[in-house]
């Protein structure tokens, strides 16, 4: 039972939200359905969407209620969840608006580079009574990072992420992912005014950068794109995974070992 001395947690959009033991969840993240179970509240999650698919053996028997953006209203409203946990990036704020209707709590977040990850794992923690094991892992995510920040890193360079083909699509500086690569020194190009602009594989283009990351997702690049692209610009070419380097919460943890390998290739 909560009262009026309950804690709050504040959510990215500056809303309080009380600490609720029994609350029922509905994930449209992906990422935050993984991390609301690496947290024990599995048995909480009352619908979820057809990609979160971490991890297989406990989400598989949570029901789906669509994708992240073409979410199915009616399945959420027959679930009658107390709480939706969205994102800013990955979720419709009409869509969202539509649930806030007949969804008591939501719950919004919004990190934007690998330290957010802390009071991503505190919100969540905190709103759902698993402060304790949230603590625990906020722990062991400090203990990476700064085995990351220690670990020995090549010279500063200039990679062109690309995360979709036909069209060529990347990412901006100010996104996650870029921010997940500059703790190597890695950085990515400015190449518009839009988050994930589309491009042309002009010869500036592939003048001024040193290699290029092709991601494993959204697009599923292989090694194949890797030797075509290879051949085709004559720079480095290195397929990434996608999952450790834009997926916050849980998958920010083993993301950050991963840079560690990046920086050593």
């Amino acid at each position: 039972m909560t009262t009026t001395t309950d804690p709050m947690f504040t959510d990215a959009l500056g809303t309080a939200h009380r600490p609720d033991p029994n609350a029922r969840i509905v994930s449209l993240v992906p990422s935050l359905t993984e991390m609301l179970c690496d947290l024990g509240l599995a048995p909480q999650l009352v619908g979820r969407t057809g990609f979160c698919i971490h991890p297989a053996d406990l989400v598989q028997t949570i029901p789906k209620v669509g994708g992240t953006k073409d979410v199915n209203l009616d399945k959420i409203r027959q679930l009658a969840p107390t709480h939706l946990v969205v994102n800013i990036d990955e979720n419709e704020k009409d869509t969202v608006d539509l649930l806030a209707q007949f969804v008591p709590h939501i719950v919004v977040t919004h990190p934007l580079g690998p330290q957010d990850n802390v009071a991503l794992a505190r919100l969540l923690g905190g709103v759902f009574c698993r402060a304790e094991a949230a603590a625990q892992w906020c722990a062991a995510f400090e203990a990476e990072h700064a085995a990351l920040q220690a670990a020995p890193k090549g010279p500063p360079q200039t990679m062109l992420y690309v995360i979709w083909q036909d069209p060529w699509m990347t990412i901006s500086p100010d996104t996650y992912i870029a921010r997940m690569l500059a703790e190597i020194g890695w950085q990515v190009p400015l190449l518009g005014d839009v988050r994930y602009p589309q491009f042309r594989w002009s010869p500036e283009l592939v003048q001024g950068i040193d290699g290029v990351l092709l991601s494993s997702e959204p697009y599923r690049f292989t090694e194949a794109h890797v030797h075509a692209l290879e051949q085709q610009i004559g720079k480095p070419v290195m397929l990434v995974d996608g999952e450790l380097l834009s997926w916050y919460g849980s998958r920010a943890l083993p993301g950050l070992r991963y840079l560690r390998q990046l920086a050593r290739a």
